[in-house]
């Protein structure tokens, strides 16, 4: 099982002050780091500025999906992931009925998924893109936008490593600060409260079967006296001898806004299988949480100079809360984009991001935002599960919508599905 160590030093490399990048990547995270990793590739020259110093930690599930780890060994990472927990498929826990679901075969994604830490995770990619050509400042922030003539031209940033304050500017910049982006908000960037809002809390515990070849889904959540809680619940196996459990939930259940994570994650620990080893003496430390925007809900993605990228645009599966995969592929694309404005010189190829969107996920997570609006009703939402349940056939179905997993001569036979989650959400506005 590898481990996060320091940072390579090429990560803190100071380039002369004043000179203008071709691109200035605010964030390392996920989405920042594979930008910065395709741009550097392709020759341009990329600073990445992230408030942060490696290894740090982050509010995650930890599990990559086969479209994650796709895009990761097409990064040349396939060798830094065999050294992490490697498993086969989901297994759907609800109303004392247990199935295993392998991942699916495809033309394009691995039939299987890592469990990476995300403190190991963001710092192996970061690396990469630096040994690409890209430049990090670490424990740098980009405290606010640097407008000339009234266009994006770089940031503020406040590096906390040298005590300075420096005019970073770039020809484009792409905003990958994550889910809270004060970068992005300074730009005017706005969460469309009508779509999905996630919550979830996570912590880690020491477990016997820390080594599953199985992540684990459970999709009907109680208390210890047996009362339905909302959400679901997670425990995915890390191979280092611990397990991350968690719990999560929509801003569709009615009165989300006040219920107790820490109280369900705690709930949720108490009735895991036993065969987790879970209890209150094996918790490896305090868990953590946050809020999550989800189905692409940020607007706008698209400046004159600037792209929003990965959680900074919402980019997160309402069916799942899944966020890497997308953060990477979101990323790449806009790295073509801004290659494309860099060659050609025109700044109107960045258009082309918002048209991939769209025909990319616009479909898909207009369905999912259907879903969560389903989910979002606990009673309707064990039926489902209690009915889904019986049929593994159909289990195998809801894994590879919800993983967005399905192939190209099965997306007919989706629309039907699609269809019956629209049905059930008629009652309720759906953009």
């Amino acid at each position: 099982m590898r481990t996060g160590g320091e940072p390579v030093a090429t990560m803190d490399v100071v380039e002369a002050s004043g000179q203008r990048w071709d691109v200035l990547v605010v964030g390392g995270g996920p989405a920042g780091a594979a930008a910065a990793y395709w741009l550097a590739t392709a020759g341009h020259r990329v600073l990445v500025v992230e408030k942060k110093r490696f290894p740090r930690e982050k509010t995650c599930g930890d599990g990559l999906t086969p479209r994650a780890v796709h895009q990761l060994e097409e990064m040349g990472l396939a060798a830094g992931l065999s050294g992490f927990h490697r498993y086969d498929g989901l297994r759907a826990v609800a109303h004392g009925i247990t199935i295993e679901l392998k991942w699916p075969e495809h033309p394009v994604f691995p039939s299987y998924g890592y469990v990476v830490r995300r403190r190991d995770l963001d710092q192996m990619v970061a690396e990469r893109a630096v040994e690409a050509g890209a430049v990090c400042w670490l424990e740098a922030e980009a405290t606010e936008p640097l407008l000339e003539s009234g266009l994006l031209a770089g940031a503020i940033v406040k590096r906390k490593d040298l005590g300075t304050v420096e005019e970073v500017r770039a020809r484009y910049v792409v905003v990958a600060d994550g889910a809270n982006s004060r970068f992005g908000r300074a730009l005017g960037t706005q969460r469309d409260r009508r779509r999905p809002q996630g919550m979830a809390i996570r912590g880690y515990f020491a477990s016997p079967r820390h080594d599953e070849p199985w992540i684990e889904s459970a999709l009907d959540v109680r208390d210890r006296s047996g009362a339905s809680l909302p959400g679901y619940g997670w425990i995915f196996p890390v191979g280092d001898g611990t397990v991350n459990v968690g719990i999560g939930l929509l801003s569709t259940f009615k009165g989300w806004k006040d219920v107790n994570t820490s109280h369900l994650l705690s709930e949720f620990a108490a009735t895991a299988p036993e065969y987790w080893g879970i209890a209150p003496e094996t918790a490896c430390g305090a868990p953590t949480g946050g809020r999550l925007p989800m189905g692409g809900s940020v607007h706008p993605k698209v400046g004159p100079t600037h792209l929003v990228v990965g959680d900074a645009s919402g980019a997160i599966n309402p069916f799942n809360g899944e966020g890497i995969d997308y953060a990477y592929e979101t990323a790449r694309t806009a790295a073509r984009c801004i290659d494309d404005a860099l060659t050609s010189g025109s700044g109107l190829a960045l258009q082309q991001y918002q048209r991939w969107l769209d025909d990319e996920y616009a479909i898909y997570f207009k369905v999912a935002r259907a879903f969560a609006h389903v989910i979002g009703n606990p009673a309707l939402m064990r039926e489902l599960t209690r009915v889904g349940m019986q049929s593994r056939t159909l289990m195998e179905w809801v894994l590879r919508i919800m993983a967005n997993l399905l192939r190209p001569d099965e997306l007919g036979a989706a629309e039907a599905v699609y269809r019956s989650v629209a049905a059930l959400a008629r009652l309720t506005p759906v953009d």
